[in-house]
């Protein structure tokens, strides 16, 4: 059996820069699909100053989930990665969204 967390880093890595996915499209690509909970708790215990990009995952309904200071550190990661995020955390799926394709 695949280790969960290896899985989803594996798939994290693959992220193209200027671009995002959710908990969701996460868990399906790395073998765990209607794992998104599980998704969302591993990348919030991965360390501050992790190197993988946690910040390009948002939610399914293409909004930043993460609250105050947090909430503000994914939004300015994604805008400094070429990602347009809307003062409320909005990212327009249909523009950014990565379809799991190899970059």
């Amino acid at each position: 059996m695949p280790n969960f967390d290896d899985q989803i880093y594996a798939v994290l890595i693959q992220i193209p820069s200027g671009k995002v996915t959710t908990y969701g499209d996460v868990a399906k690509l790395a073998g765990f699909p209607r794992h998104a909970r599980h998704v969302g708790k591993l990348l919030g215990s991965l360390p501050k100053d992790s190197k993988l990009p946690w910040f390009r995952v948002i939610n399914s309904s293409g909004m930043i989930s993460l609250k105050g200071e947090s909430f503000v550190r994914q939004r300015e990661k994604l805008l400094d990665d070429g990602v347009e995020v809307k003062e409320n955390g909005a990212v327009s799926l249909r523009r950014f969204k990565w379809d799991g394709e190899p970059a």
